[in-house]
């Protein structure tokens, strides 16, 4: 009755009791220095479990931070393979380009511009100098030699397209090359050329060259007599092995009188690449740099042209030799190319990555906290 009175059951006695007893006392950190050292280094344990579950990703799935990293570079790799012909196509697109509208290696195969340019040297030819200047006295030309010596034959480059697809093909030994000609550049339109004065010297518009910088030892200016005037738009051309050179004097009984076309000009060959104990710069020599030239180059019109009559007999002729260039293989124009497309290719690589990266951000940041109408 008593038990009753106060409001308690026996079964909800019991049941305290057996709590009381499954729960276990937490140890006193003041009694139990043990304990106290355990509960400090939980933290540590607690962050070192979250980390291997990061990396460990959820629930056996392996798609943690260890994971997705190699995912990532496995993409890379890919990503680089896929790329890579891409850059190829970029790289010989621009050697093409390059080959056929800028700079141009070509191989010397005879001695006609001795010592000037010798037997095997390889020359960096400019096709991209006379867009922007005019041909100057002494620059040495490479020039296509078919029909430039009969101006009613002298070939055309056709248009970009055509010009384009030549300079392909031609990279890789099809089509025909042309005959491709090296001489120095004595006369310009207008010009009186003649030899030889009582010093036995080359004059344009009367004045003398000094040529010793560039003639080949013992050679004389020349041996064949001549008297013209350079036709407009065409230039008078001789080698500087002056005794093997088959040039403009020996073509004066051609309709050109011996001059070549301006527009037959390719480019000016400014510098020997190969071998290279001849490397060095091709400038123009001081004796073109005379004033006199230009002042004298009105009067020297009124001279008329010399009979072509005075050439060399034909066993000489038949000796000389004309420079006849062979264009060097496709390694330079594409080592330039791939030059130019690595770096284009890894930037356009990095703005993707870049961009990619940014997005996936924004996305892991979700949307802003959704405001309602005020």
């Amino acid at each position: 009755m008593s038990g009753a009175g106060r409001g308690a059951t026996p079964g909800a006695e019991s049941g305290a009791d057996a709590s009381a007893q499954a729960t276990p006392q937490s140890p006193d950190p003041a009694a139990d220095p043990a304990a106290e050292r355990e509960s400090a280094a939980s933290p540590a344990a607690e962050a070192t479990d979250a980390t291997a579950a990061a990396d460990a990703g959820p629930a056996g799935t392996g798609t943690g931070t260890g994971a997705g990293t190699r995912t990532v570079r496995r993409r890379r790799k890919r990503s680089f393979w896929r790329e890579f012909p891409i850059l190829v196509a970029i790289a010989l697109i621009l050697a093409v380009v390059i080959k056929t509208f800028a700079i141009q290696a070509f191989w010397i195969p005879s001695g006609s511009m001795e010592n000037t340019l010798e037997i095997n040297d390889r020359v960096l030819v400019n096709k991209i100098v006379y867009h922007t200047r005019p041909i100057h006295r002494g620059d040495i030309v490479v020039f296509n030699g078919d029909g430039s010596w009969d101006p009613g034959t002298v070939p055309t480059n056709g248009n970009i397209f055509q010009q384009f697809a030549a300079g392909f093909s031609s990279m890789f030994g099809f089509g025909h090359p042309g005959d491709i000609l090296i001489k120095r550049v004595i006369g310009l339109p207008g010009d009186h050329v003649a030899c030889c004065d009582a010093q036995g010297r080359v004059t344009v518009n009367g004045v003398p060259l000094s040529e010793q910088s560039y003639l080949y030892p013992g050679d004389a200016p020349s041996l064949q007599r001549f008297n013209i005037t350079v036709p407009p738009g065409r230039l008078w051309v001789m080698g500087d092995h002056r005794l093997v050179s088959d040039d403009s004097r020996d073509h004066m009984g051609d309709p050109g009188g011996g001059t070549i076309p301006e527009s037959a000009v390719i480019g000016r060959a400014f510098v020997i690449i190969w071998p290279i104990s001849r490397w060095r710069i091709l400038p123009i020599p001081a004796t073109f740099q005379q004033p006199k030239l230009n002042a004298a180059a009105s009067a020297g019109a009124s001279a008329g042209a010399g009979s072509g009559a005075e050439t060399a007999d034909a066993a000489q002729t038949a000796a000389l030799l004309s420079a006849r260039l062979q264009p060097s293989g496709p390694a330079l124009p594409l080592s330039l190319g791939f030059a130019v497309a690595l770096p284009l290719t890894w930037l356009q690589r990095r703005a993707r990555i870049r961009i990619a990266r940014r997005r996936e951000t924004a996305r892991s940041r979700g949307p802003g906290p959704w405001r309602g109408p005020a």
